[in-house]
């Protein structure tokens, strides 16, 4: 069994660097020019007029002035967000890798800040890797092939009910399932708190493939659990959840309440 797990994780580091240079070609670009620009905690806030809308953007700090046209790396965009530094809320941001082309000179990146307005560093947190900055935690991430948990030796019995499914049938099933409400029981192999106000816990019940990372299932929650615990989730599947600058996941149940 475990010259087997071997082998998988071995051909898995080849398939997750493939799928990170696939990620990064994709990255799409908005465009407009800077109404209002803040330095603070590493980051450059841009509030940038596109012509049909105007957007709070935060980019690794750079070089910008008002009147600037930029363009952008479109990213995840959080909802009354609160910066600790600015002690300002934005309705909207979209936090982005940084701007794209030689449109402004990028400065020296500071140090991102390491307290909870920095999405780079909760996303760290999910990816366990250090931050270094907001744009190189963007580049370097595989969303969800990048926090993989590494299989580990488990057997899980399914969980009862018609709508109890094993991690690998979540993955396989995933578009069929999408928006569906379904149960399922696994052993806690990594759990992160606070990540974009949700608790992520990684599932794994010794179903799945971890050659093709379907091994490994990703629950968000309101609730904590402790490392090693067996429970049986509910929740609704998201199938190709996309957060924005590369975090991407093919499946993940959200929103998951635990049944006793």
């Amino acid at each position: 069994m475990l010259k087997k797990y071997a082998f998988y994780l071995a051909a898995s580091a080849v398939i997750t660097l493939s799928g990170h240079t696939i990620t990064n070609a994709l990255a799409q670009t908005a465009s407009g020019t800077v109404l209002e620009t803040i330095n603070a905690a590493g980051y450059t806030y841009i509030y940038v007029d596109s012509g049909s809308s105007k957007d709070w953007v935060a980019i690794p700090e750079t070089k910008v002035s008002v009147g600037d046209k930029v363009n952008y790396t479109q990213g995840m965009e959080m909802k009354d967000f609160h910066s600790k530094s600015l002690d300002r809320t934005f309705p909207a941001i979209i936090f982005s890798p940084g701007l794209d082309g030689e449109k402004v000179a990028a400065a020296t990146p500071a140090a991102p800040s390491t307290d909870d307005d920095s999405f780079a560093a909760a996303v760290a947190r999910e990816q366990q890797v250090q931050p270094a900055t907001p744009a190189a935690m963007a580049v370097a991430s595989g969303g969800s092939t990048g926090a993989v948990v590494p299989a580990t030796e488990v057997s899980v019995e399914k969980a009862p009910g018609d709508n109890s499914y094993t991690v690998e049938e979540i993955f396989t099933q995933a578009e069929k399932l999408n928006g569906q409400k379904i149960r399922l029981r696994g052993k806690v192999v990594k759990f992160n708190a606070n990540i974009m106000g949700k608790n992520w816990v990684h599932l794994q019940d010794g179903s799945g493939n971890p050659m093709n990372n379907t091994h490994d299932l990703v629950v968000t929650t309101s609730q904590t659990v402790a490392m090693d615990d067996v429970v049986i989730f509910e929740g609704t599947v998201a199938a190709n959840k996309d957060f924005g600058a590369g975090y991407n996941y093919a499946v993940l149940v959200e929103e998951a309440q635990i049944i006793k």
